[in-house]
């Protein structure tokens, strides 16, 4: 059994989210839309709308934070996002990211969601085979990435995880 647990953080935890968030954001730059200099300066009304928006997952080991996930609205109807997934050095490879997306998959399955999308890099290979590894299929939908350097150009797959149907539901996640 993992010593892993993922919980759902709720409005009042906006600070412990905001200390992860800016850890991972400093850690992993070219891994998000924003900057750690952008967040750090939001005040605390930015951090609570934000953890109303979306579902907000921790994952910890004995109280220390592993990563975190976001679970989201996405454009279509009954399809959910996952976002945001961050796990420290540390802790890569030890099963937090699974547990992280398990999390996910369950939060978007109990909100009724029949799918769960998840957008990764084109060229992170370690990202697509973990993605594809949980059962995400990529689909044809494609995006640039955030342009941080002149040399950037990556694009974005998105991929898609059935929550339900063939899967068999929730009980596999």
């Amino acid at each position: 059994m993992s010593d892993i647990t993922v919980r759902s953080l709720g409005v009042d935890d906006w600070e412990r989210y905001r200390a992860v968030r800016l850890t991972a954001l400093q850690e992993s730059p070219h891994a998000f839309v924003a900057t750690h200099d952008e967040e750090a300066a939001e005040p605390e009304e930015f951090w609570r709308t934000r953890m109303q928006r979306s579902t907000r997952l921790l994952a910890e080991r004995e109280g220390v934070a592993l990563g975190i996930a976001s679970v989201g609205a996405a454009d279509d109807p009954g399809v959910a996002q996952l976002f945001g997934l961050w796990v420290h050095p540390d802790a890569r490879g030890t099963g937090v990211a699974t547990e992280l997306v398990r999390a996910g998959a369950r939060a978007a399955a109990a909100a009724g969601n029949r799918q769960l999308l998840y957008w990764v890099g084109t060229e992170n290979g370690r990202a697509v085979a973990f993605a594809s590894g949980f059962g995400f299929r990529p689909t044809a939908q494609r995006r640039p990435m955030r342009v941080v350097s002149e040399d950037d150009g990556e694009d974005e797959v998105a991929m898609t995880l059935p929550l339900a149907g063939d899967r068999g539901g929730i009980a596999d996640f």
